[in-house]
C-alpha cells in the first residue's frame, strides 16, 4: 500500500490491480465482467485528495460501472506500454482519456519509469551533448529536471520541448489508434490549451492547440472542461488531507471542477453506451 494511503489526515485510496498489470491504480477494485467505462488519465483521474473523483461521480449519474484507471503523475507511458490496458478498451463500452503533459514520457531526450511516469531515469547522450554544463545525476523527477533546464538555458531549451510535443503527438495517435471501442479525449484544467505555454508547473504542460487538433480526430468526442477562477479560488474545500499536503493540493483541481467535469462527461456518453 502507499504513503498516500497511510498518511495520518488523508484519504485510503485502496490501491489496487487490474490482471496482469503492474500499476496500481485508485480503488475499490471494481468487476470488469459487466458493462463498465474505463478512466484512464494522471492525478486528477486518479483523484488525489478527492472523495468523489470525477469518474465516480460519472458512475453515480449514469448508473453504470466506471473503472478508474488513473495514476498519480501518470503520463501517455502508462497506458500506452501496458498490454493489460489496452486489452481493458476493447471490452469497455467505452474509454475516457485525460489529457495528460509530456513532461512525464519517455523521448529521444530522457527515459521515464514506465509506470510512475514523473519519475526521471536517465538522460541520453543527445540530452547530455546540450547540457554540458548540467549534472544529470542529482535529478529524480521530471519536473525537477525540467525545470533546471529552462534555468540554465530557455534557448537550449526549446527543442526539449519540441521533441516532447513531436513524442507526444506520436505517442497519443499510436494509443487512439489502438483503441478498438469507443473513446473521449478529455481535457481538464485551469487553463485553456491556448494559455498553458512552456511553464513546467502548469497541467497540462507544453499542449497546445495544435497539438489537440493532431489527435482529436482519431477519438469519437472530445470535452474540454476550464475550470473557472471561483472554482480555482476553493479547490480545496472538501478535499481529505492533512496540512502537509496542503501545497500540493492548492495546485489541484478540487471536488468542484470533479463535479463540473462529470457535468460534462455523463451527457456525451449516455448516447456512446
Amino acid at each position: 500500500m502507499s504513503y498516500d494511503a497511510l498518511r495520518p489526515g488523508g484519504l485510503d485510496y485502496l490501491p489496487c490491480r487490474y490482471g496482469n498489470s503492474k500499476v496500481l491504480f485508485r480503488g475499490p477494485k471494481r468487476a470488469i465482467d459487466k458493462p463498465f467505462v474505463a478512466f484512464f488519465g494522471g492525478t486528477t483521474t486518479y483523484g488525489k485528495f478527492i472523495q468523489s473523483p470525477f469518474p465516480a461521480v460519472v458512475e453515480s449519474d449514469l448508473g453504470m460501472t466506471c473503472v478508474n484507471f488513473g495514476s498519480v503523475n501518470g503520463g501517455v507511458d502508462v497506458f500506452a506500454t501496458d498490454a493489460y490496458l489496452r486489452e481493458v478498451t476493447t471490452i469497455a463500452r467505452a474509454t475516457v482519456i485525460q489529457i495528460t503533459s509530456p513532461r512525464n514520457m519517455s523521448n529521444r531526450f530522457y527515459r521515464v519509469h514506465p509506470r510512475r511516469n514523473d519519475r526521471f531515469v536517465e538522460a541520453s547522450p543527445l540530452l547530455r551533448a546540450i547540457y554540458r554544463d548540467v549534472d544529470f545525476a542529482e535529478f529524480n523527477f521530471t519536473n525537477h529536471m525540467l525545470t533546471r533546464l529552462l534555468t540554465v538555458s530557455p534557448e537550449r531549451f526549446q527543442p526539449v520541448v519540441d521533441e516532447l510535443r513531436t513524442a507526444w503527438i506520436a505517442r497519443m495517435r499510436l494509443v487512439l489508434g489502438q483503441i478498438s471501442g469507443k473513446s473521449i479525449l478529455l481535457w481538464a484544467s485551469e487553463f485553456s490549451p491556448e494559455n498553458v505555454g512552456n511553464d513546467v508547473n502548469s497541467d497540462p504542460a507544453f499542449i497546445t492547440r495544435d497539438m489537440l487538433d493532431q489527435v482529436i480526430p482519431l477519438a469519437t468526442e472530445y470535452v474540454e472542461v476550464v475550470a473557472p477562477d471561483a472554482a480555482q479560488d476553493a479547490n480545496t474545500d472538501g478535499m481529505v488531507l492533512s496540512e502537509l499536503d496542503m501545497p500540493a493540493a492548492r495546485k489541484m483541481l478540487g471536488p468542484q471542477v470533479h463535479r463540473d467535469i462529470a457535468k460534462k462527461l455523463t451527457p456525451i456518453l449516455k448516447p456512446l453506451l
